[in-house]
C-alpha cells in the first residue's frame, strides 16, 4: 500500500499518441517519488533503467490508487482493475492500448521482454486489498507479499539482465521484507482504513485483540506489554528475512548494487526506529530523515552485507 500520491499523467497529451518507440523514454520525465516496494534512492539507478522502472511505477501506482483511494464502491474498483488485466492481455497480443499507462508501458515490456505475469500478480494483490482486510497467518501474508511486492524486484532484475534463480530468491526476500516493514510501520494508518496486516494467529498467540488495537489507536490505552512482544516478534522475523536477501547487492553490478544496499539499509533502519518508539507506532510513525541516510550510507560502505546484530531494543 503506498502512502503518497503519484503525479498524474500529462492529460494534454492524451489526444495524440506519441510514436511507440519514444514512449518508454518519455517516462524519464516522470519522477519516481515513493512507492514502498521500489528502490529508495532512485538517483543511483543506472540511467538506462530509469525510464522502464518509471513506467512500472506508473502502472503500479495507478492500479494501487484504483484499489485504495477515493470512495468508489468495491464493485467499481474490481471492474477497473479487470480493465487493466484486459490491457495487459492486449500487450501480450502485440497491441498498444490507448490508455496512457499502457501506451507507455507496452514498448517497455516489448523492448526489455518483461514477464507480464509480474504485472498480473500486482493486479491480483490490489484486487485482494479490495475484498480482504485480514490475513489468517504468516504464510498467507507472505503469499500476499509474493504478489504485492516481489514482482517489482523481479522486474528490475529482468531489466538489469540479472534474473538468475538465486538473485530472484534474494530479491523476493528483500521485497517481502520491505512490504512487511511497511505494514508494521503503518499499523495505525491501516487500522483507520479497516485493515489489519498482523497475522490473526499471532494476535491470538500474543493475546492482542482488535479492541486493544482500537484502544491504542484512540489513545484510550498505551501499547501493552503483549503488544510490544507481538511487534518485537514481527520485526525480528522481518529483519531475518531482509538479511536473507541482503547479499544480492554484492552480486549486482555498479549503481544498481548500491541502490539495493541503501534499500536494504533503509528497511533495517525503519525496524530500528520502530523499536526505538517502544513499538508505539500509533503515536510515532517512524520515517527516514537526513541523518538516517548518512547512517545508511556509512553502513553500506563499511558493513555490507549486514550481519545479524543483537535483538532490537524494546
Amino acid at each position: 500500500m503506498k502512502r503518497e500520491s503519484a503525479k498524474p499523467c500529462d492529460a494534454s497529451r492524451a489526444g495524440r499518441s506519441p510514436p511507440v518507440e519514444d514512449t518508454c523514454a518519455d517516462h524519464q520525465r516522470m519522477p519516481v517519488d515513493h512507492y514502498e516496494n521500489f528502490p529508495v534512492a532512485s538517483l543511483l539507478l543506472p540511467r538506462k533503467l530509469r525510464a522502464p522502472i518509471a513506467a512500472i511505477y506508473h502502472f503500479a501506482r495507478t492500479a494501487d490508487d484504483i484499489a485504495d483511494e477515493g470512495d468508489a464502491t468495491p464493485e467499481t474498483r474490481l471492474a477497473r482493475l479487470a480493465d487493466f488485466r484486459t490491457h495487459l492481455d492486449a500487450i501480450a497480443a502485440g497491441e498498444t492500448p490507448a490508455h496512457p499507462v499502457f501506451r507507455q508501458l507496452a514498448p517497455c515490456v516489448r523492448r526489455h521482454n518483461l514477464p507480464l505475469a509480474c504485472f498480473h500478480d500486482l493486479l491480483e494483490a490490489f484486487s485482494q486489498d479490495v475484498t480482504q482486510t485480514r490475513h489468517a497467518n504468516y504464510a498467507a501474508l507472505l503469499e500476499y507479499s509474493r504478489r504485492s511486492a516481489n514482482p517489482v524486484g523481479r522486474l528490475i532484475l529482468h531489466l538489469a539482465g540479472q534474473a538468475t534463480p538465486n538473485a530472484l530468491r534474494q530479491s523476493d526476500a528483500i521485497c517481502s521484507a520491505l512490504q512487511l516493514i511497511n505494514f508494521w510501520q503503518d499499523v495505525a494508518l491501516d487500522w483507520r482504513k479497516g485493515r489489519i496486516y498482523l497475522p490473526l494467529e499471532d494476535l491470538l498467540r500474543f493475546g492482542v485483540r482488535e479492541t486493544d488495537i482500537a484502544a491504542f489507536q484512540s489513545g484510550a490505552l498505551s501499547p501493552s506489554p503483549a503488544w510490544k512482544n507481538l511487534m518485537t516478534f514481527q520485526c525480528e522475523r522481518t529483519r531475518a528475512l531482509m538479511l536473507q536477501g541482503a547479499p544480492l547487492a554484492r552480486a549486482l553490478p555498479g549503481r544498481l548494487g548500491w541502490e539495493i544496499r541503501l534499500t536494504v539499509q533503509g528497511g533495517l533502519r525503519i525496524l530500528e526506529k520502530i523499536a526505538a518508539t517502544g513499538y508505539d507506532v500509533f503515536n510515532h510513525r517512524p520515517v527516514l530523515v537526513p541523518r538516517d541516510w548518512l547512517r545508511m550510507l556509512t553502513r553500506s560502505l563499511i558493513q555490507y552485507p549486514p550481519s545479524m546484530p543483537p535483538p532490537l531494543s524494546r
